[in-house]
């Protein structure tokens, strides 16, 4: 009874506070501004994913009529460009200023010239593609020239014409991008940080709500309460834990809806949990060694930035030598598990570390509640 007490009053306190339901909006916009970002970024680094963008009113290609139903226009129409057909230039030039990446056209000596739009930013996503299409043209055109055939220059210019069947395709893992920088973006570095930053921000949230008291003068009251201190630390705990979790588990409904799929959430979510708890634990530990909440903001910082550096800086190395060591990182262990479909249950013993590591940190954080609690008293 008394537990739920004080987690009901921890639990309100984290609701109205709208520093809190700020910062939980923030995450918001950066799970959605990093899908964003791998979105276009694979779409700047595969360009054949000009062809899978049907219909869109951002890509359009001007040709001035006197081209229509040319070697050229057939090219660009074999695209998902979406041509739109010019009476002259400056029926183009005004377009600019509307949807148009660019125009084709011919010059005084009959060359073509391809007029790209400044103002408008896709023109660089595409400028490869469509730099691609002319070689193309040219090569076509100067092998046309030399006297081959159609069956001939298409031949030259795709010798192999490769058939891709796939195996098991009931199994296949549905994403919204099948391109390796989209995965590597969403996998490799977001899920492990979106679903991990609930607890950043929940070790902050101990640690005010702890030293806050202590400013308040209310710390030693709650010292005084016939309460055992492991019901006071887990009714502090609790709220914050589920808080954070709950924010997790949103994150990951979300991503499910953008289309990347996330596996084997229930060990992702034990495992996110325990991390979570190491998180808190720490919280409360500094909570003890200090009474200001400026110091308390310092030293959580100081916390944070290690742990950053031993959660995610392993994402990124590639050293063998210590490849056992990096294995057992709870955020390299997410990004197999959120990524990899089949798992065997062996797998799941690199949890251990982490289980381990969470409790004793927790326990240390009893330790010391005990501590400051005898000396104030």
């Amino acid at each position: 009874m008394k537990l739920l007490t004080i987690g009901r009053k921890e639990l309100k306190d984290i609701i109205s506070n709208k520093i809190y339901i700020l910062l939980i909006v923030a995450q918001l916009f950066i799970l959605l501004g990093a899908y964003g970002m791998a979105f276009v970024s694979s779409m700047a680094l595969d360009d054949n994913l000009a062809d899978e963008w049907r219909n869109t009113q951002y890509i359009q290609i001007g040709i001035v009529n006197n081209l229509n139903n040319s070697p050229i226009f057939d090219k660009f129409n074999e695209t998902n460009f979406e041509i739109v057909m010019l009476k002259d230039v400056n029926e183009g030039y005004k377009l600019f200023n509307n949807r148009m990446i660019g125009l084709i056209r011919k010059d005084p000596d009959g060359n073509l010239v391809f007029e790209s739009n400044p103002g408008n930013l896709f023109y660089i996503l595409f400028s490869k593609k469509i730099n691609e299409i002319f070689d193309s043209y040219y090569l076509e055109q100067e092998l046309k020239n030399e006297g081959y055939t159609k069956s001939e220059i298409k031949t030259i210019i795709k010798p192999i014409n490769l058939n891709i069947s796939g195996v098991n395709e009931n199994s296949k893992i549905k994403i919204k991008q099948e391109k390796s920088y989209f995965v590597e973006i969403m996998y490799g570095i977001m899920i492990p940080f979106i679903l991990l930053l609930p607890f950043f921000l929940g070790s902050n949230m101990v640690t005010d709500s702890i030293v806050g008291e202590k400013e308040r003068k209310t710390f030693e009251v709650l010292l005084m309460t016939p309460i055992k201190n492991s019901t006071i630390i887990i009714s502090k705990v609790l709220p914050i834990l589920l808080f954070s979790l709950a924010q997790s588990i949103i994150w990951m409904l979300i991503l499910i809806l953008l289309e990347v799929p996330i596996l084997h959430i229930i060990p992702i979510l034990i495992l996110t949990f325990f991390v979570g708890l190491a998180f808190i634990g720490s919280g409360i530990v500094i909570s003890m060694l200090v009474d200001s909440t400026k110091e308390a903001n310092a030293a959580i910082a100081v916390f944070l930035f290690f742990a950053t550096f031993i959660l995610y800086v392993p994402l990124f190395l590639n050293i063998t030598s210590i490849d056992n060591i990096i294995n057992f990182i709870p955020t390299v262990i997410m990004v197999t598990l959120s990524s990899t479909q089949f798992i065997d249950w062996t797998y799941y013993l690199r949890f251990i570390p982490t289980i381990l590591i969470s409790t004793s940190i927790f326990l240390i954080s009893i330790v010391a509640f005990k501590r400051e609690r005898a000396i104030r008293l």
